[in-house]
C-alpha cells in the first residue's frame, strides 16, 4: 500500500511516501505556508501523484505523552485532510522526529541553509518509518 506521510508545521509541511511494499520511506517534498486549506490542496496533489492509499499525519505529543495545542491543530488538520481527500488518515506519534532530523543533518555537515530545505521532509520520512515499523510488529 502506498502511504503518504505528513509532518504538518507552522511554516513548512514535510511530505514523504513509501513504496507499495511498505519497505522504503522516501522524502517527497516540502510545502511552504501555514494556511491549512492551501496546504491540504497541495497535499492532494502529492496524493494524486503517488496514488496514496493512506495518509499518516505526525501527532506532536509532549514527552510525558500528553497533548497540547499543537497536537489539537494536527488532529483538526488530519480530520480536514481526510474529508478533503477521501483517503484514510491516521495520526502517529512524532515525538522528537524534528530534533532527530536536525541532529542527523548536523552530523552529516549539511549547511543550515540546506537544512531548512530538507528537515521537514526528513521528519516526514521518520514519521513514516515509525508508522511502518509499528504496523509490522
Amino acid at each position: 500500500m502506498v502511504i503518504l506521510s505528513v509532518d504538518y508545521g507552522d511554516m513548512r509541511t514535510g511530505i514523504a511516501v513509501c513504496d507499495r511494499l511498505e519497505m522504503l520511506a522516501s522524502p517527497a517534498g516540502m510545502i511552504k505556508g501555514n494556511y491549512a486549506p492551501k496546504v491540504i490542496e497541495e497535499i492532494l496533489l502529492y496524493c494524486e501523484k503517488y496514488k496514496a492509499e493512506r495518509i499518516v499525519v505526525g501527532l506532536p505529543k509532549n514527552m510525558d505523552g500528553s497533548e497540547g495545542e499543537r497536537a489539537e491543530k494536527c488532529r483538526a488538520f488530519a480530520e480536514a485532510l481526510e474529508k478533503a481527500s477521501g483517503i484514510q488518515t491516521v495520526l502517529f506519534d512524532e515525538r522528537l522526529t524534528t530534533v532527530s532530523a536536525h541532529r542527523i543533518l548536523s552530523e552529516n555537515n549539511v549547511s543550515s541553509k540546506k537544512r531548512k530545505q530538507v528537515v521537514d521532509s526528513l521528519s516526514a520520512v521518520m514519521i513514516l518509518e515509525g508508522y511502518l515499523k509499528s504496523k509490522n510488529q
